[in-house]
């Protein structure tokens, strides 16, 4: 019994000992997770272990606390005594427990419980004060109102208070009319930065919209002060980019001619956001894309690409001048204020999304800047970029190579120089029947090799480089008739150098020519009776007839082309055209016939087709190379008849022409020969602009919590934006 005893009295002393030294202390796992919710309403989680060693008098003895009580005060180490020292069951530092990790969750688990009760909190006592707040603010004392806009503005801080004041119908108009009515900046600020605030939620920009918030937000853009500038474009840029109608309202509230003026400011980060605000109103609106280029928008959005090198704002602002870029008016302002050089800046840099707005916006410029010089490093960078695989990169340098180098020498010689042939020649080539690169690549070719110092150089390169076989191709069915007219006008330059002659006739070129014009001319009839003109993807078959006939011309004054294109029977159809009320297309007619007429058996073939009666009208034409080809063929067709008939003839020739001064006679032949062909320009040269203004890109709302958190202070804690 004595024994029983003693070992009572034994456990009753270590009990004893255990709860004054252990009971329901933290085992250092419940400090191991701190959860937190910082101003932009992300949970992050701070971990700190207390890792201790117990002492005691009797160093046999050896404190333990068991896992119940552990994991309590894991789940609830506020209860803890702050002197509490705790014994660390860990056996690895560089580990956790299996307590200290259930503590993290549980802990975020009472803290989300907490924001709750919080949240409840803050949306009730925002409701309550509302009345009272609303009152102040409708105040007669100023100094009334703008204590009652500061004490709203903190409560737009948190997510709760900002919903319940949205959904009061008399806060948000009480709001707005205090901004419309106080000449003092802090009411001002606050005000605005309340507006600002409550735009993060659809809610908010609803209820600002309905409140008439956009002309007070339009009028502020007039601010002196800087932090009330930056909540006002912002508020509005969320309205632009999320509320149905606000782009009216704004136009209404002439918030056009408050935002261009803003474009002079220096700040980047303020003029990104402006620039899209302008590219959201100018987008399929004519009206506003007026209202920029009266108030000097372009100007100011071209020195912004000159001057500036944050990234967001130059693509922000090559939006706009995109969209700008294919209205006709806007055009010239753009390329006057240096707009070309500008945006051929950025060309070369890193953003892609930039390079791709700024050659949009070149292709499209590029129609209204055929005259511009200052051109000679962009033409370069073009060039360079034939080299890409990407399709819209080939499709915008060459539509803007085309348009620089048509009617240009300077550019033409400059491109040729810059080895731009070739680089042509292999973009064709890698294309992969791609037609909006190969049309305008066509193009640029057929303007570099006519009519400037390196034209032949470019003749003679096309041929080094086996261009002849890839044109040839071009003009084989089935037909693309935009690449088809290119390409026969490209051949006609080719053929003026004597040594791509037979090239051409080797590759196949010549019964590929004359399939053309007679389906052209097939075509053309169609609608002859109408008097309608023939348009096949928006070419007119007269312009394929034309050139083709134009083509076959030049190719005829080699011998061996000649005797060819009269062998396939195409005299009396040259003879037909004679009759066309086009000037131009008589002139190419009786051009060929002239040359065909070299030959014997084609002369007599061509008076047998009746060509004297039209060819003698035509001896009075206005059209010095008209007469003088019909002139031609004439003399020609006649050498063999009886002398009293060639003596009519002759005086017919002398009366009309100068027949009689051999060197006139050759200079005006030559030049005839020669061809008066501009390179094709059309107005507004519309193949070559990107017209449409092309799908909206969207755009990040969450770029103003980025860019104008820092700085303004009435806004350090608002959460990310709508």
């Amino acid at each position: 019994m004595a024994m029983q005893m003693g070992e009572m009295e034994s456990s009753r002393v270590k009990v004893q000992e255990w709860s004054q030294t252990r009971y329901g202390l933290d085992s250092g796992i419940q400090s191991g997770a701190t959860t937190i919710r910082d101003d932009d309403g992300e949970y992050k989680t701070s971990t700190s272990y207390v890792t201790t060693t117990i002492t005691s008098e009797d160093p046999g003895i050896q404190s333990t606390l068991s896992r119940t009580q552990r994991v309590r005060a894991a789940m609830f180490p506020e209860t803890l005594d702050e002197s509490t020292i705790i014994m660390s069951t860990k056996t690895d530092s560089s580990q956790m427990t299996n307590v200290q990790q259930l503590a993290e969750p549980s802990q975020m688990l009472k803290q989300a419980i907490v924001h709750l009760i919080n949240y409840q909190d803050d949306a009730e006592l925002a409701s309550r004060a509302i009345p009272e707040l609303t009152k102040l603010l409708n105040d007669e004392d100023q100094a009334v109102v703008s204590k009652a806009a500061q004490i709203v503005n903190q409560i737009t801080h948190k997510e709760a208070s900002r919903k319940a004041l949205v959904q009061s119908p008399v806060l948000v108009p009480a709001v707005i009319r205090a901004m419309q009515n106080t000449n003092d900046m802090d009411t001002a600020k606050a005000t605005a930065s309340i507006l600002h605030n409550l735009s993060h939620s659809r809610e908010g920009l609803l209820a600002i919209f309905k409140s008439g918030g956009i002309p007070a937000l339009v009028r502020l853009l007039s601010s002196p002060v800087e932090s009330v500038l930056f909540y006002a474009i912002t508020t509005l840029h969320n309205l632009l980019l999320h509320q149905e109608g606000a782009k009216m309202a704004v136009r209404l509230a002439d918030g056009l001619q408050r935002m261009v003026p803003l474009l002079k400011k220096r700040n980047a980060k303020f003029l990104a956001i402006t620039t899209d605000c302008l590219q959201l109103l100018a987008y399929g609106n004519q009206e506003s894309k007026l209202i920029i280029l009266a108030n000097g928008g372009p100007e100011g959005l071209v020195e912004i690409m000159q001057n500036h090198s944050y990234e967001k704002l130059l693509w922000t602002t090559s939006r706009v001048l995109k969209v700008l870029s294919v209205c006709p008016s806007t055009k010239p302002a753009i390329v006057d204020a240096g707009g070309m050089q500008a945006l051929g800046k950025h060309l070369q840099g890193p953003s892609q999304r930039l390079q791709q707005n700024c050659l949009w916006t070149l292709r499209n410029l590029s129609d209204a800047a055929t005259k511009q010089d200052g051109v000679d490093n962009l033409l370069q960078v073009l060039v360079g970029l034939l080299r890409s695989d990407d399709v819209n990169m080939l499709t915008c340098s060459t539509g803007i190579l085309s348009n620089l180098t048509c009617n240009n020498s300077n550019n033409k010689s400059l491109v040729t120089q810059s080895n731009g042939v070739e680089a042509l020649i292999q973009a064709i080539m890698r294309a992969d029947n791609k037609q909006d690169v190969i049309e305008p690549a066509v193009c640029a070719l057929r303007h570099l090799t006519s009519r400037h110092q390196y034209a032949e150089l470019a003749q003679h390169e096309v041929r080094d480089k086996f261009g002849i076989s890839i044109l040839t191709k071009l003009i084989t069915a089935p037909y693309y008739w935009p690449v088809v007219k290119a390409t026969v006008g490209l051949i006609r330059n080719l053929a003026l150098c004597p040594e791509n002659q037979a090239p051409i006739r080797d590759a196949g070129t010549i019964p590929r020519l004359i399939n053309l014009l007679v389906k052209s001319h097939q075509d053309a009839q169609k609608n002859g009776s109408s008097n309608q003109q023939t348009y096949q993807d928006g070419v007119k078959m007269e312009e394929i007839l034309e050139g083709s006939t134009g083509a076959l011309h030049i190719l005829a004054r080699d011998p061996v082309n000649r005797q060819e294109i009269a062998n396939l029977d195409t005299i009396p159809l040259f003879v037909q055209l004679l009759y066309s009320p086009s000037d131009n297309m008589k002139r190419v007619a009786a051009g060929v016939l002239c040359e065909l007429a070299l030959i014997k058996e084609a002369a007599i073939a061509i008076e047998a087709e009746g060509a004297a009666s039209p060819l003698m009208d035509l001896l009075h034409s206005e059209n010095e190379g008209i007469a003088v080809y019909a002139a031609a063929v004439l003399f020609r067709i006649n050498e063999d008849k009886n002398p009293d008939y060639r003596k009519r003839v002759s005086m017919e020739l002398t009366n009309s022409l100068f027949k009689h001064n051999p060197e006139a006679w050759e200079a005006a032949h030559n030049s005839v020969l020669e061809g008066n062909y501009p390179d094709e320009m059309d107005a507004g040269y519309a193949g070559y602009a990107y017209q449409a203004e092309g799908p909206m890109e969207s755009y990040e709302g969450h770029m103003m919590q980025d860019d104008f958190q820092q700085g303004i202070p009435y806004d350090r804690q608002f959460n990310q934006p709508y």
